[in-house]
């Protein structure tokens, strides 16, 4: 009983002695309600809402996350870029690198990303970014002309956004931390490198280890010792990337 109390937090007493009856199990209302409140669960019709980590898991398919970040030069000039994380498949867009991320910018790198998607944008449901002021009405207006709903996070809470978080940290350290950026050029060659890597080769644990192109993993191969491994430098072997042979 309360192990589906739990898993269901909008089921009421009633809706739950319901559950019990279908299952086989003759118990009143009133002894559900009883023991819901012993345990100090609200036997209330809507107990609690989902969790902010409830609601992002259950929605994953629809949701597509933005955020900025920085990167420094050689020169110690500050560029941005901003990135674009699709919560289902984990397929990251980084849309643009510049000095000055004006609001124009940014609603322009909207419109870039909408073409870029295509048809897969009719997916999407809910587009998940802060409060920055760069987002503007003109920002948000190319989402929702694409009927998708804008989420906000609350002020200085990251996270709120946290797989944007993550893959801006997954981006840092796997090679913003190791190569010395030249300029805004450099910093868009180099990024694209790694969203190719990131999108087509990187493994993700919550894809069962699968990268976000892929949507099953090449288990073809049986023969390992008549199979030659290949490796492929990424960024002058910043990443390596190792695939079998054809």
């Amino acid at each position: 009983m309360l192990h589906l109390a739990r898993e269901n937090p909008r089921w009421g007493h009633r809706r739950i002695q319901g559950e019990l009856v279908r299952l086989g199990h003759r118990i009143a209302p009133s002894t559900v309600w009883k023991i819901l409140h012993a345990a100090g669960l609200d036997p209330a019709p809507r107990r609690t809402g989902p969790t902010w980590r409830e609601f992002l898991t259950t929605q994953a398919e629809g949701i597509i996350a933005a955020d900025f970040f920085h990167l420094d030069t050689i020169t110690g000039r500050r560029l941005y870029a901003l990135a674009f994380l699709e919560h289902r498949t984990r397929t990251l867009h980084i849309t643009g690198v510049t000095a000055h991320p004006t609001a124009q910018w940014a609603t322009q790198q909207a419109r870039n990303l909408a073409s870029d998607l295509g048809s897969r944008v009719e997916s999407l449901r809910f587009l998940l970014r802060d409060r920055d002021s760069k987002y503007t009405a003109s920002f948000d207006a190319v989402f929702e002309a694409e009927e998708m709903d804008v989420l906000l996070s609350a002020p200085q809470a990251p996270r709120m956004n946290a797989h944007c978080e993550r893959v801006i940290g997954t981006i840092r350290r796997e090679v913003l931390d190791h190569v010395l950026i030249m300029n805004e050029a450099h910093a868009g060659r180099v990024l694209a490198a790694y969203q190719d890597h990131y999108n087509r080769h990187r493994p993700h644990r919550s894809r069962e280890q699968r990268p976000p192109d892929a949507q099953e993993q090449p288990w073809g191969v049986h023969d390992f010792k008549a199979r030659k491994l290949v490796r492929t430098r990424v960024l002058g072997g910043v990443i390596n990337e190792y695939r079998y042979a054809s």
